[in-house]
C-alpha cells in the first residue's frame, strides 16, 4: 500500500515536471493546411472504425473521468491525446490560477485591433498552460437587441467591428498554438428559446449583417466553428446543408477547420448531422436537450452506407488537420485541471497557475481602455488634474479630501455563488453562464479606491443599494462616486438571477440603480457615477446638474477596480468608445425579444439590415450617447482629408492633432455612405484606427477601404458587388461627431 508521504511526493514531481512544461515556450512551427491535412488524412488511415467515432464523439457530459468541457476519446497507439475543449471567450472556465479577461463587449469598446489581438495571444497563453487545445472563443453573436443575455460575450451589434474582433482575436489565439472556435453559428441573438426557435434570415442580410464576422473568423484560418442551438431558416444550425455542408456557406468561404456542436444542438438522426456537414458532436451524450446522436448512431449509420466512409474520413481528417496545423502534436502541456472539481479538490487538478503580471497589467489595460467617459463637466486648463475646479473628472487628491463610495456594485462580489456567477450582489465584472471566468481574484472598486486614497482623504462607504443609507453617506462630502449595474447571462441550466432568465427584462439598472443616482445627485453636487453593465441601460438620470461624470464601465473583468481608479484619478486617459447606441426606449433599436410562445417560435428578421444606430439613422432617432461616442480629457482636432484609389481599393488619409492639455489617444471612425441605389443604410462603419498622442503633437491616419469594404451582397449572383455611384466617406469621433466629409 502506498503511503500517504509517497502520493504526497508523487504528486510533487507531477507538479513539478507539468509546471516546467507549462513554463516551456509557446513557439511551435505553423504547418500548411497542405502538410496538415496529408499528416491528418494518413493517420485517419490508420484508425479502426471505432477509433474514428471516438475522434468525432464527444465522451460525455455525465463521464466522471472527464477533465474538460468537452473530450474527444485518444488514440494512443497513434499519437493522439484526448482533444480538450474548454469555455470561454474572457478566460478558461472552471479552474484556479487562471486571469479573469475583460469581456468581449469591453475589448470591442476600445476600438484597439492591438488590445484585440494581445487579449486573444494572453487567453491562448493560458488555455494551452492548461493543457487546454481548443479555447471555445470569440463568440461573435451580433447583438440585435441591446437585452439579448449573452451579447456582452461578443463585439456589438456592428458587423464590421464584430468581425475585427473575432478576427484578432484568433489570429492571437492560435499564434500560441491553441484551436480557436468560432461561435455560434448563426443568428444566434437570444437566450428566451434558444434551443429550438427559428430565426428567418433573408440571403443579404445574413452576409452582411449575422454571418459577417464567421467570414472574417475563417479569413483569420480559424481552426473549428460551432453551430448553435436555434434554427436557421427552419433547419437546426447543426444539421443545416446551406450554413456547413459541402457546398455550404462556410465552406464556399474557404474554411479549412471542422465544425463541433454547441453541447446537446444535435437532433434526429447521425445521418443527417454528418451527412449535412457536421463532424463532431458534443458533449456525446443526450443532456436533455439534445445530443448523443453520433454515439447512438454514427456506426451503424456507416455499417448501413448512410453515411460513407469517405464522409467518416473527411469528419476525422477535418478535425486532425487543426492539430497538426498548429503544431498540438509536438509538446503541448497535458491536461492539469479537473473541471468537474473547479475548486481545485478533484484529485486530477494539479492547480497549475497560469497567470502572470503580463497578463494581469493587460487586463487592467484592456478595462481601461474600454471605459467610456459618456459625461464630463470639467474643462481643464492645465496639464494636471488640479485644473481649475473640483467637480468632474479626473479626480486630484490634492482638492479632493472627502469622498462618498455609495452602491453595492463597488464591494467585493459573493465568490460562493458558483463557478457561473449566477448572482450580483457586489460588483459586477462579467455575466453568468458559461461564457463567464473566475473571480478569484477580482479586485473591487472599494478595495482599490481605499488602497489608492490612503490617508489623503477621509472615504464614507455606503456598499448597498439603500437609498437613504447612500444619501447619508454622499451629504457634505467632495464627491460622491455611485456604483450601480445591469447583468444578464445565459439561459439553459442556470439559474434566474434577480428575475432575469438569460435574456433582460428591461433597458434598467438594477437594484433602483437609477433612484440611487438621483437621491444622491441631490445631496453632493459633485457626483461621478461608474455604470457596469452588459450593455445599454437607461441614463435618463444623467442630464441631472449634479452628475458632473459618467462613466461606462461595461463588463471589464478582474481588474475592475485598479482599472476604473487609473480613470477617476487621471492615470488613464480614458479612450474607449461605445460599441453600442445608448437610448432609454427599446423601441429605439427596432427589434425585440421573443419572451412568451407557445412552442418554439418563428423570429422573422424583418428589420434586416436596421439594427442598433443603423435602424436609429433610417427613423431620424437621436440616442442618449450614440454608437462610437466617448469623450477625452484632452481635445483633437481633425484636418487634411484625401481620398484616393488604390486598385479596387480606395485609401483614406487624414490628420489628428492633440490640441489638448493631455496626453491621449483618439479612435478615429470612418463611416460611409453607399450610392442611394444600394439600398443600404445610410451609414455603416468600416474603419477606425488607435492613434496615441502627447500634447501638441499630431499623426497621419491611414485608413484603406477594400473593395468589399464597398461592396454589397448581390442575391443574384451570390457574390460581393460594388454599386456604382457617388459613396460619401465621413470621418470623425462618433457615428454623429463627423469632422471631416469626402466623396468619390
Amino acid at each position: 500500500m502506498l503511503t500517504a508521504e509517497y502520493k504526497m511526493k508523487v504528486a510533487f514531481i507531477q507538479l513539478l515536471l507539468v509546471s516546467l512544461l507549462v513554463a516551456r515556450t509557446n513557439s511551435f512551427t505553423l504547418r500548411s493546411w497542405e502538410e496538415s491535412y496529408a499528416l491528418a488524412n494518413a493517420v485517419t488511415a490508420q484508425m479502426t472504425m471505432d477509433e474514428k467515432i471516438g475522434i468525432v464523439t464527444g465522451t460525455g457530459q455525465l463521464n466522471s473521468k472527464r477533465r474538460c468541457v468537452g473530450e474527444t476519446t485518444p488514440v494512443s497507439r497513434l499519437g493522439i491525446p484526448s482533444l480538450c475543449f474548454n469555455d470561454g471567450p474572457a478566460g478558461v472556465r472552471l479552474t484556479k490560477g487562471v486571469t479573469g479577461f475583460p469581456t468581449g463587449i469591453n475589448t470591442a469598446s476600445t476600438f484597439s485591433r492591438r488590445l484585440m489581438r494581445a487579449r486573444g495571444k494572453a487567453l491562448g497563453e493560458e488555455f494551452r498552460g492548461k493543457g487546454i487545445h481548443v479555447y471555445l472563443g470569440p463568440a461573435m453573436d451580433i447583438m440585435r437587441n441591446p437585452k439579448a443575455g449573452r451579447a456582452w460575450e461578443s463585439f456589438g451589434p456592428d458587423p464590421f467591428l464584430n468581425g475585427e474582433g473575432a478576427f484578432e482575436t484568433i489570429t492571437g489565439v492560435q499564434s500560441v498554438g491553441v484551436q480557436a472556435c468560432a461561435k455560434h453559428l448563426v443568428a444566434n441573438n437570444q437566450e428566451h428559446w434558444r434551443y429550438g426557435l427559428t430565426a428567418t434570415v433573408d440571403d443579404r442580410t445574413m452576409h452582411e449583417l449575422y454571418y459577417y464576422p464567421f467570414l472574417r473568423s475563417i479569413e483569420a484560418d480559424v481552426a473549428s466553428m460551432m453551430c448553435a442551438y436555434n434554427r436557421v431558416n427552419g433547419t437546426s444550425s447543426c444539421h443545416n446543408a446551406d450554413l456547413i455542408g459541402p457546398t455550404g456557406l462556410i465552406q464556399r468561404d474557404g474554411f479549412k477547420g471542422y465544425v463541433v456542436s454547441d453541447w446537446g444542438a444535435t437532433h434526429d438522426s447521425a445521418s443527417d448531422n454528418a451527412n449535412a456537414g457536421l463532424d463532431m458532436e458534443q458533449p456525446g451524450d443526450y443532456i436533455l436537450i439534445g445530443g448523443g446522436v453520433f454515439g447512438s448512431g454514427l456506426k451503424s449509420a456507416v455499417n448501413s452506407g448512410k453515411v460513407t466512409v469517405t464522409r467518416l474520413n473527411e469528419m476525422v481528417s477535418r478535425i486532425l488537420a487543426p492539430y497538426y496545423r498548429l503544431g498540438q502534436d509536438s509538446g503541448y502541456p497535458p491536461v492539469n485541471f479537473d473541471s468537474q472539481k473547479s475548486d481545485g479538490s478533484g484529485s486530477l487538478n494539479l492547480n497549475v497557475n497560469v497567470r502572470s503580471e503580463e497578463h494581469t497589467a493587460l487586463a487592467r489595460e484592456i478595462a481601461s481602455a474600454s471605459a467610456v467617459l459618456l459625461k464630463n463637466t470639467r474643462k481643464t486648463t492645465t496639464g494636471t488634474p488640479s485644473g481649475t475646479t473640483t467637480s468632474g473628472l479626473p479626480l486630484s487628491l490634492s482638492r479632493i479630501k472627502s469622498i462618498a463610495v455609495v452602491g453595492q456594485d463597488a464591494k467585493m462580489p459573493n465568490l460562493k455563488c458558483n463557478d457561473l456567477n449566477e448572482c450580483n450582489d457586489g460588483t459586477m465584472s462579467i455575466g453568468w453562464g458559461s461564457g463567464s471566468n473566475s473571480l478569484q481574484f477580482i479586485v473591487p472598486p472599494i478595495d482599490a479606491i481605499n488602497s489608492f486614497v490612503g490617508k489623503s482623504a477621509t472615504i464614507t462607504t455606503s456598499l448597498s443599494n439603500d437609498l437613504n443609507d447612500g444619501v447619508n453617506a454622499a451629504k457634505g462630502k467632495d464627491v460622491a462616486l455611485v456604483f450601480v449595474n445591469a447583468m444578464s447571462g445565459e439561459l439553459g441550466f442556470y439559474d434566474i438571477v434577480v428575475g432575469n432568465q438569460g435574456d433582460r427584462n428591461d433597458l434598467n439598472l438594477w437594484w433602483k440603480g437609477g433612484s440611487l443616482v438621483e437621491r444622491v445627485a441631490a445631496v453632493c453636487n459633485n457626483t461621478i457615477v461608474v455604470v457596469h453593465s452588459v450593455g445599454p441601460v437607461d441614463l435618463s438620470w444623467s442630464n441631472h446638474p449634479n452628475v458632473t461624470a459618467v462613466i461606462y464601465a461595461g463588463a471589464p473583468g478582474e481588474q475592475t477596480g485598479p482599472s476604473i481608479v487609473d480613470v477617476l484619478f487621471g492615470n488613464y486617459n480614458p479612450s474607449g468608445r461605445l460599441p453600442f447606441s445608448i437610448s432609454e426606449n427599446e423601441a429605439d433599436y427596432g427589434t425585440k425579444i421573443v419572451y412568451d410562445s407557445l412552442g418554439f417560435p418563428e423570429i422573422p428578421y424583418t428589420e434586416q439590415l436596421l439594427i442598433d444606430y443603423r435602424y436609429m439613422d433610417s427613423k431620424n432617432i437621436v440616442p442618449r450617447f450614440e454608437f462610437g461616442y466617448g469623450l477625452s480629457y484632452t481635445t483633437f482636432a481633425y484636418s487634411g482629408l484625401s481620398i484616393t484609389p488604390s486598385g479596387t481599393s480606395q485609401v483614406v488619409k487624414f490628420n489628428v492633432a492633440n490640441t489638448g492639455v493631455f496626453a491621449g489617444t483618439e479612435i478615429p471612425q470612418v463611416y460611409i455612405a453607399y450610392p442611394s441605389s444600394a439600398g443600404e443604410p445610410k451609414r455603416v462603419l468600416r474603419g477606425f484606427e488607435e492613434v496615441p498622442l502627447d500634447v501638441g503633437k499630431s499623426s497621419s491616419v491611414v485608413i484603406t477601404l477594400s473593395q468589399r469594404d464597398l461592396s454589397i451582397w448581390d442575391v443574384q449572383t451570390n457574390s460581393w458587388v460594388r454599386p456604382s455611384g457617388a459613396f460619401t466617406v465621413y470621418v470623425g469621433a462618433s457615428i454623429k461627431d463627423v469632422r471631416l466629409t469626402g466623396s468619390f
